[in-house]
């Protein structure tokens, strides 16, 4: 019996280093590593010793024989991916055997924790890319750390941007608590660094400072009507059912019986899920409160995403989209006003292209009809339903006080409504753009405004000494959870090879007085 990798592996690879017989990949330092969607396990080289389930911080790995009906696709996507489709084994495995691990050549230049006195670091933000600094640090230096969140729970997107159906994901926030109350750990929540406390006063009391506070603001449509009541981002969206304190209660309202979401990306998915689904099923999750009242009262029968491009080139990854195609309850639809989305699928299908690597494949078995949209939103025996809108992008939000209305491109030989030609309407009461994260300026640091990050060198902060950045405002909202462990790797390499050249600055107030400092200004 051999193990699979399922629909949310975080890819960090922890998996990879238990593993006696190197079966999972691709591995740390083969090309594919950091780009594929999950990590996948060779059936022919896996012993079944499950080390790797053990080792999984999200209960991504599951024995073959106890997949699920829905789980069972990726038992022939993990096999599939070792069959020509991915990045294939490394060359020394080629050359002697799925047990070969090749030897690198000797290094003697790696920074030790005796190459220079105990640190004081503050890690600003207790998201994955925070944490992962803080493990590195604690737990291959004597560092000290500071863990500074804005926000009374820490977390960050584990907390917060997960979304609630999705318990096994946020499991790994597990793994990240452990290290709030290690020995070597003080921890300050509520402490906002540009409100409380400036980004000067963190540095005089600590050797260095990693900022890692994530994308916290989103893209922007910049077409006419963005800004009317019933228009928001689905980063909103994702903040209110995860109960975020800096978003109200009564911040979504959904008595309209169509919602458009603006992208097709897991975060699109996420919400168009949780926007259908039976309540009763998130009953029993982290979902918050208000959100599974407002659900329960909720008039949505019909979600529609739209992405400006092709089913071959949706923006989610394919173990969601798999995912989303087993919602009880729910049926999906694919929208055929356009000549091309049918060629895609069916070139695909005639392929067999319909693993979790090919999209456009995984709509083979998706309905495809030519939405009339000036009917209200159908779907039998009471049923919901998400439609998926190919080659359409949104013009302008419409509307008298209150959107009502969502104008978008129209594909050759569709029916449309009113409007030019080229165009056509989409009758909705509430819109969600949900095109990407963007990071925000950060007091006290530089900031590049076309980016959204702050400039560095390696996770060092241009023109700022003993001042780091890791996660999404070092490189930009993309990479899951797992990518931050490599991103946290090289931040904190840089940081250790800093203080053995002498290059922190020394603070000037100790811990204590931080604490002091901290409580005084809360």
């Amino acid at each position: 019996m051999t193990f699979a990798i399922t629909q949310n592996c975080c890819t960090d690879a922890a998996c990879v280093a238990v593993c006696p017989v190197n079966c999972i990949h691709p591995t740390p330092g083969e090309r594919d590593f950091g780009t594929t969607e999950t990590l996948y396990i060779d059936p022919g080289a896996c012993i079944d010793c499950g080390a790797c389930a053990d080792a999984c911080p999200v209960d991504a790995v599951h024995p073959v024989a106890e997949l699920t009906p829905a789980q069972q696709p990726y038992a022939g996507i993990n096999a599939a991916y070792f069959e020509g489709t991915g990045q294939p084994a490394s060359e020394a495995e080629a050359d002697h055997g799925p047990n070969f691990h090749a030897w690198g050549a000797p290094s003697f230049d790696r920074v030790l924790p005796a190459d220079f006195a105990p640190l004081r670091v503050a890690i600003v933000g207790t998201g994955p890319a925070g944490m992962y600094a803080a493990e590195d640090l604690l737990l291959h230096t004597r560092s000290e750390v500071t863990l500074v969140d804005r926000l009374p729970a820490p977390g960050g997107l584990i907390r917060y941007g997960v979304a609630p159906d999705h318990p096994a994901t946020k499991r790994i926030g597990e793994t990240f608590a452990r290290f709030h109350t290690h020995p070597r750990v003080r921890l300050h929540l509520g402490l906002d660094v540009g409100t409380h406390i400036t980004a000067d006063e963190l540095a005089a009391h600590h050797d260095a400072v990693i900022y890692a506070v994530g994308a916290a603001s989103d893209r922007r449509l910049g077409i006419p009507g963005e800004d009317l009541p019933g228009s928001i981002a689905a980063t909103t969206f994702v903040a209110w059912y995860n109960a975020h304190p800096e978003v109200a209660p009564d911040a979504v309202d959904l008595s309209s019986d169509r919602v458009v979401v603006v992208g097709n990306g897991n975060v699109a998915l996420d919400v168009a899920r949780i926007l259908v689904s039976d309540p009763d099923s998130l009953a029993g999750t982290a979902i918050a409160g208000h959100a599974l009242e407002e659900l329960r009262r909720s008039k949505v029968r019909e979600v529609v995403l739209l992405g400006r491009r092709g089913p071959e080139h949706a923006a989610c990854t394919g173990t969601e989209l798999l995912a989303l195609k087993n919602l009880p309850g729910v049926d999906l639809v694919v929208d055929d006003h356009d000549a091309r989305i049918g060629t895609a699928i069916d070139v695909a299908g005639a392929a067999g292209a319909a693993g979790a690597a090919h999209k456009a494949g995984l709509f083979q078995d998706v309905p495809r009809e030519a939405v009339d949209w000036s009917a209200p939103p159908r779907a039998a025996g009471g049923r919901r339903r998400i439609v998926f809108r190919f080659h359409s992008e949104p013009l302008a939000l419409h509307g008298d006080g209150h959107l009502r209305a969502v104008r978008v491109t129209s594909g050759a030989g569709e029916a449309r409504g009113a409007g030019e030609a080229g165009e056509r309407e989409i009758p909705a009461g509430l819109a969600l753009r949900a095109i990407g994260y963007r990071g925000v300026p950060q007091a006290g640091l530089p900031f590049d405004e076309e980016s959204g990050t702050v400039p560095h060198e390696g996770g060092r902060v241009t023109g700022r000494p003993g001042t780091y950045v890791v996660g999404w405002i070092k490189r930009g909202p993309s990479g899951g959870i797992g990518t931050n462990r490599r991103c946290a790797a090289e931040t904190v390499g840089t940081l250790l090879a800093d203080a053995v050249a002498g290059r922190l600055p020394a603070p000037t107030g100790g811990a204590r007085a931080f604490r002091r400092l901290a409580r005084r200004r809360r």
